[in-house]
Parts: structure tokens; sequence; C-alpha cells
């Protein structure tokens, strides 16, 4: 199974490719797409619908894991983040791919175990599950990595129930 994992954002967008085979979790790309500030927004949210529809294009996956929004102070951030969460599950419909929302909080404790784990905490983890030389350099990308890493667990999970 080949997941996409994806955190959204209006500057950065996170992805994180997995290919997993029964317990083996392996890298198979990761990185960010990233929109400059002074773009207007509509042409930033074309970017990451285009970038995301080439990604898809590109790895195939056969599931792709997006983490929830959760902003409690600034609106305005949160109504563009959305925006650009809501042109990549577009990308991800059009494909007809199935598509599963992960909270923060979820993917924190799928990765370490413990629901108020730090950042650097789940880029440590991130690193040893998937046997990486070094973190990855942006935490969107990291956040991207525990979402794959998230669906996979928890669709092995769903699977061992049916």
């Amino acid at each position: 199974m080949r997941i996409l994992g994806i955190d959204p954002g209006i500057g950065r967008t996170g992805f994180g490719v997995l290919e997993v085979q029964s317990s083996n979790l392996k890298v198979r790309g990761y990185g960010c797409i990233e929109t400059p500030a002074g773009m207007e927004v509509g042409e930033r949210l074309n970017n990451i619908y285009e970038k995301v529809v080439g990604l898809l294009n590109e790895y195939k996956p056969d599931a792709v894991g997006i983490e929830e929004l959760f902003f409690n102070t600034n609106s305005k951030t949160a109504f563009v983040v959305g925006q650009a969460r809501g042109v990549i599950m577009l990308a991800v419909s059009q494909k007809k791919i199935p598509l599963a929302v992960y909270t923060p909080l979820q993917v924190k404790i799928a990765v370490t175990g413990y629901g108020r784990a730090e950042k650097r905490q789940v880029a440590q983890m991130i690193k040893t599950l998937l046997k990486l030389e070094s973190v990855p350099k942006l935490d969107d990308t990291t956040d991207a990595l525990a979402i794959a890493i998230t669906h996979a667990f928890s669709y092995k999970i769903n699977a061992k129930n049916k």
C-alpha cells in the first residue's frame, strides 16, 4: 500500500509518501510545496492544487491522509489554510483516492504514544520509525510523514478488525 500524507498550509504544504509492506515502512518521497507570501491567494491555491495533482500522478497513492485543522487564535489564518486544505481534498477526490482525516492528537498518539508530544519528539520518532539519516528540515514535511504513518497504523488496525 502506498500512502501520501499531507500537512496542509497556504505558505507551506508538507507531503510524505510511504510504501507499507506488512510491518515495514519505506519512504518513497517527501518535501514541501511552498508558495510566496506576496502571491495572490487564488494563485497560491491554484499552485498548491496543481502540485498536489502532480504528486498524485507521480506517486499513485492507494490512500491519502490529511491533517484536520486546529486553530484557537487566528481565524484569518484558519480560513486561508482551510482553503488550501479544500483544494487538496478536491484534487484527491477527483482522482477517487480514499482520504482519511486525522487530528493532531491522533497523529501524536500514533507516532509517539503521547498526545501532548512536542514537535521535536514527533520528529525524532519519524527519524527512528522511517530509518532516516536526519530529521527533515521543515516541520511541515515531518508532520506529513507523521500523518502517513498514522494512516498506515490505522489501516492495519482496521484491517485486523474486519
